[in-house]
């Protein structure tokens, strides 16, 4: 980079959600990479995003914003959860690109320079996309690697496998991504489908730095169901499919049971027969209807039109307190 030119300017958007004990582990790593990208002509900036933390959190981000001027903090009005919080950091980063990183230190800050010389080279999305899972039980690794897969089969919309949001945007896809303000928010989908150039660059993930996994079995599940649901109808085309052909095969088998009856009379037996086409056919009534319930309930969200957060503290880098009121951008958060 030339003497006097312009830096290019970088924002590493943190998510945190009661992560008090990795934060203090991994801030100095970011540090150390804010260096390096300093001196190759980034001007590189962490914003921490707490997602309406109990354990001290908020504490430890203060402390870190007083040590380090990089620093920008926001914290939300409650929690929203990751997806929403992500929304929140990305909205304010309106110069430059964005860096996302999770707070558990799973996802490598070092390989961040190599996001960054992609970008250089032209791509909008650089993705991370994991070869090792290290630290995570089977079941989860089992249960990931099948998502994915599924994903890709029903979404027309590309969502990479075995990635998640370690990634850099670029300006322009920040721009597009600003613009989408659906309220069920399943951002890997989002980041897709907003397009331009994407490009992967693979590595292995870290196990946690402290604490424990805030995503159990169930919140996965209901996540799984979220991005289903968020970017395919595949779900509601297989119910009618399903009803279909169980229409067409009670029709065959009432057939059946006339023309045994005619041919051989009827002595009023059947009843378990009887049970299992009642309980067979209730059953995938309530599938079905359970599935457009999951869709109508979307669709009811989306109409009351809330805004996606709200913001209770507003810590802009550099800043000797926290700002009172928002920026423009997050008052504009629907």
């Amino acid at each position: 980079m030339s003497a006097g030119a312009p830096a290019e300017r970088l924002t590493i958007v943190i998510a945190a959600f009661d992560e008090a004990r990795s934060l203090p582990l991994l801030h100095p790593r970011i540090a150390a990479v804010m260096e390096t990208l300093a001196d190759d002509g980034i001007d590189a900036g962490v914003l921490y995003v707490d997602d309406g933390s109990t354990d001290g959190t908020w504490e430890v981000l203060q402390a870190l914003a007083v040590s380090d001027r990089r620093v920008s903090l926001l914290r939300l009005s409650r929690n929203f959860g990751k997806e929403i919080a992500l929304t929140a950091g990305l909205d304010l980063v309106t110069e430059g690109a964005a860096m996302i990183l999770d707070a558990d230190g799973q996802d490598p800050p070092e390989l961040i320079p190599r996001f960054v010389a992609l970008w250089r080279q032209g791509y909008d999305d650089v993705h991370g996309t994991r070869l090792s899972r290290e630290g995570e039980r089977w079941i989860k690794k089992l249960t990931a690697h099948v998502f994915y897969r599924v994903m890709q089969r029903l979404a027309k919309t590309p969502v990479p496998a075995d990635t998640g949001d370690y990634r850099l945007l670029s300006p322009r896809a920040l721009a597009a991504l600003r613009q989408l303000r659906e309220r069920h928010r399943f951002m890997k989908g989002l980041f897709g489908w907003i397009g331009f150039n994407r490009v992967a660059l693979p590595y292995e993930r870290h196990a946690r730095l402290a604490g424990r996994t805030k995503f159990g079995f169930w919140r996965l599940w209901n996540f799984a169901l979220e991005g289903v649901t968020s970017f395919s109808t595949a779900p509601l085309r297989l119910a009618t499919y399903v009803g279909v052909f169980t229409a067409f095969g009670a029709f065959a088998f009432a057939l059946w049971v006339i023309a045994k009856a005619m041919l051989f009379g009827d002595r009023v037996a059947g009843w378990p027969t009887m049970m299992a086409v009642i309980l067979f056919l209730g059953g995938v009534q309530l599938v079905a209807l359970g599935v457009i319930g999951e869709y109508l309930g979307r669709l009811y969200e989306e109409s009351k039109q809330r805004p996606l957060y709200f913001v209770r503290d507003w810590h802009p880098a550099g800043a000797a307190r926290p700002a009172v009121d928002p920026p423009a951008d997050l008052r504009r958060s629907s």
